[in-house]
């Protein structure tokens, strides 16, 4: 069910994201035009949606009958008045650098018409940062999306109004999308601000020879019933994304050191093309990557060290979320959960751990170097304040 507010939507920038949420977006009934400003991208539109449409029948979002139907419904359009012309709703998935969203989102406040909701589907830069460049303010927000999870995070500006967040929310239901509302901006939104340490832990414990890549995804998988580990994870997002994300990360202290070791670890793979399931191997080969043989799990004894490492990435990073008052703790459990299809979130197994327990791990992190001093310092206090509702989740 479409909502009245929203008949037509733009996806500006026809990449990996832009294909997926435009062809969701029309089977869920909705005109959809693409834009992009390269010719090529464009023309490749139509075989990468045709995989993305396998991929979705297959996942139960829709049945192969609904495809043509819906593929009808979207349109590319390289030129930019054009493709926004009787846009509601404009996603904006250009490359992550703050100048050229700056720009483009300027470009889109002038093309479209007074009532467009502009957004930006941005995973790395703030909405304010961005939203300064556009007069309409009180129609600005970020509307961040998942590659293959329902979950979508919804940021708004220091101008959105309430009603520009109550339209996006049921647009997102609208395309059984999972919305998750932020209270504030917040780096990484709630689902990145904790997988993303989570996968830096796991780096840092390779380069820092405390463990192999098998080992530290044997310990997740083992720990969390998961189907993959960390590395299993960046192989499926792109060696390339871990790459870029390390190489133009804000560095601070905690991280100076472990940058150059970990871009050590990822640029020769970068160089070889090794980037992960797209390109055939990355961390493992595919397809039936190792960690998916039966006797992987069988191999080694457990490695506490290694597991309560990656806990202590994940639900330190978690209360922080909570700390900052960017999300409730039941949220952030429903966001973990929804992005990565695993059953228990950072809080319940807080909870069965107990909050005692977790700051001795957290402790022991913070004198092995892998957890900020002052980060587990924030997180103790709230934790320590919040014990017993914290232990009763």
């Amino acid at each position: 069910m479409t909502i009245a507010e929203i008949k037509t939507v733009c996806y500006v920038g026809a990449g990996t994201m832009g294909c997926y949420n435009a062809i969701a977006a029309a089977i869920s009934g909705y005109d959809v035009i693409l834009n992009d400003v390269d010719p090529a991208v464009l023309q490749q539109v139509p075989q990468r949606q045709a995989e993305m449409a396998t991929f979705l029948v297959g996942g139960g979002y829709c049945s192969r009958e609904d495809l043509p139907a819906a593929l009808a419904r979207v349109s590319l359009q390289p030129d930019l008045q054009r493709a926004t012309t009787h846009a509601d709703l404009v996603s904006e998935s250009v490359f992550e650098r703050l100048d050229i969203k700056r720009a483009t989102h300027h470009q889109l406040d002038q093309l479209c018409p007074p009532h467009t909701i502009l957004t930006t589907n941005s995973s790395a830069l703030l909405v304010s940062q961005i939203e300064t460049a556009v007069g309409r303010g009180d129609r600005f927000a970020a509307l961040h999306s998942h590659l293959g999870a329902p979950l979508v995070d919804i940021v708004g500006g220091p101008r959105t109004s309430a009603a520009t967040i109550d339209i996006l929310e049921r647009y997102v239901l609208s395309t059984r999308g999972v919305p998750l509302v932020l209270k504030k901006e917040y780096p990484g939104y709630v689902l990145n601000a904790m997988l993303g340490p989570v996968l830096g832990c796991a780096l840092t414990l390779v380069v820092e020879g405390v463990a192999t890549i098998e080992a530290v995804d044997r310990a997740w998988m083992r720990g969390r019933t998961a189907t993959m580990g960390p590395f299993g994870m960046m192989d499926l997002f792109g060696v390339n994304v871990i790459h870029d994300s390390w190489r133009y990360r804000k560095e601070d202290l905690f991280t100076a050191q472990l940058r150059p070791k970990i871009l050590a670890l990822l640029q020769p793979m970068i160089d070889k093309g090794e980037l992960g399931m797209k390109s055939g191997r990355g961390f493992y080969r595919y397809p039936g990557p190792r960690y998916q043989q039966q006797d992987f799990l069988g191999q080694e004894s457990d490695n506490e060290v290694v597991y309560n490492a990656l806990l202590a990435a994940l639900i330190g990073n978690a209360v922080l979320v909570a700390a900052n008052e960017v999300s409730d703790p039941g949220d952030i459990d429903r966001a973990w959960k929804t992005g990565t299809f695993l059953d228990t979130g950072p809080f319940a197994i807080l909870a069965q751990m107990g909050v005692g327990g977790f700051l001795d791990v957290l402790a022991d992190e913070v004198a092995a170097g892998r957890f900020s001093g002052d980060r587990a310092g924030r997180a103790g206090h709230y934790l320590q304040r919040n014990r017993e509702q914290l232990e009763r989740v």
